[in-house]
């Protein structure tokens, strides 16, 4: 991403309720539709409902629904990045994950953690980093080409 020139970039504020996918979604719509082919534009919609969804009712399932979260997509020539800031308790999303896949041969039929396995599919990259204002941030990356 680092030679690719940025095409579009765009930031959204919501609170902690899961009222606000319907306002997150249509973000994304207006953003992302006109300019990727619209498989990607469906699995960006789907990475973007579950990493939303898991802020909502896992990072801040202890917060006031007022807790901000933020969201913000680029789309680069060539791939694109949507990136979700929450306010939660820290966690390994690489041990997250690897404890899901040893629960169960099949990980969709895991009780929880059924969303991270989603997104880390569809990603090509997938992070999850604690910023030095004590957020968190889900860092999700996708080959456009």
């Amino acid at each position: 991403m680092k030679d690719e020139q940025l095409r579009v970039k765009s930031h959204l504020q919501v609170q902690s309720n899961l009222k606000d996918l319907t306002v997150v979604l249509e973000w994304l719509e207006e953003i992302a539709l006109p300019l990727l082919p619209h498989q990607l534009w469906w699995q960006c919609q789907l990475i973007l409902n579950e990493g939303f969804t898991n802020a909502v009712r896992h990072a801040h399932h202890d917060l006031p629904p007022e807790t901000p979260i933020e969201l913000e997509i680029k789309i680069y020539t060539n791939s694109l990045e949507i990136l979700i800031w929450d306010r939660g308790q820290p966690f390994n999303l690489k041990e997250k994950l690897q404890s899901i896949l040893k629960q169960n041969s099949d990980p969709l039929e895991a009780e929880g953690g059924r969303g991270l396995m989603f997104i880390d599919k569809l990603t090509d990259e997938l992070d999850y980093i604690r910023t030095p204002d004590d957020r968190n941030c889900l860092v999700m990356r996708k080959s456009i080409t």
